[in-house]
């Protein structure tokens, strides 16, 4: 754990110094980078373990001489190697995921399949992970932990998410109907947030696309797909667009507000009348 904090504090110490080499305030490199500026200050502090593409959007709000380009591209390739070793196992990459939501002032997330994970309730949680074939059950309450912890960047003004799930989403049924009645009614409470904009794409409508898969995008600039054994972070310009299109898409399609809260209840009774098989 030493070695690990002394790692940290060493990265978090060149983007500080590389800042100010340039004349910049956290705040000021916070808003050309698009992050937060409490990412900037947990990197330079050495509380945040950056992830790749959060250092290349530091590298552009820096605008470097190639000197110092190399310095970080060093420190880039040195990310490669720690995160899987700092960050390892499960707890880790929810560690990982938490540390990207939190570097991003916008998120766009479309889930055909299931509830993304920064909506998820803590038994919902636990649920997909298991059934995810996760691992030992005390890293998975760890990690479930980890991912509900992370939920709290919901609640901070100034940030935006968007999610567009499918009806099938909402209707997947991973365990005890009680465990899918409290993440519906958690759904519901989280789309009055001023910072979430929820919408659910019915059954009764005619979809723009195929949903071949769930994806998220970070500030329009990278975009997550979780695969079942990995992820695929994509950062090419073209590729970033089809995915918001598709977003966009979808979104077009789906319900909100007081309509969609109104399918959640259907759908919550409908799981009612099944909890006697529960």
């Amino acid at each position: 754990m030493d070695d690990r904090r002394e790692r940290l504090r060493a990265l978090g110490a060149l983007v500080r110094r590389l800042r100010k080499s340039v004349g910049l305030t956290g705040k000021e490199l916070a808003a050309r980078a698009g992050v937060t500026q409490p990412t900037i200050s947990q990197i330079e502090t050495g509380q945040l373990l950056p992830l790749p593409e959060t250092v290349e959007r530091l590298v552009e709000g820096l605008s470097l001489s190639d000197a110092s380009r190399g310095e970080l591209d060093n420190l880039l390739e040195r990310l490669r190697e720690e995160i899987p070793r700092l960050k390892g196992g499960l707890a880790g990459r929810e560690e990982a995921d938490v540390a990207r939501v939190r570097a991003a002032s916008r998120v766009d997330s479309f889930q055909p399949a299931m509830i993304p994970a920064l909506l998820q309730t803590a038994e919902y949680a636990r649920l997909a992970l298991r059934l995810g074939g996760a691992g030992q059950e005390d890293a998975i309450s760890r990690a479930a932990a980890i991912r509900v912890e992370g939920q709290a960047v919901l609640f901070e003004e100034g940030r935006e998410f968007s999610f567009v799930l499918t009806e099938g989403a909402v209707r997947t049924w991973p365990g005890p109907v009680s465990v899918v009645d409290a993440q519906l009614d958690r759904l519901m409470q989280l789309s009055t947030l001023p910072t979430v904009r929820l919408g659910v794409v019915p059954w009764a409508v005619q979809v723009p696309r195929l949903p071949l898969h769930g994806f998220t995008v970070f500030d329009e600039k990278a975009s997550v797909v979780e695969m079942l054994t990995s992820e695929a972070i994509i950062t090419d310009a073209d590729d970033v667009r089809v995915h918001l299109e598709t977003f966009r898409a979808f979104e077009g399609v789906a319900i909100f507000g007081d309509e969609m809260r109104e399918l959640l209840g259907r759908v919550a009774a409908d799981f009612r009348q099944l909890k006697n098989i529960d």
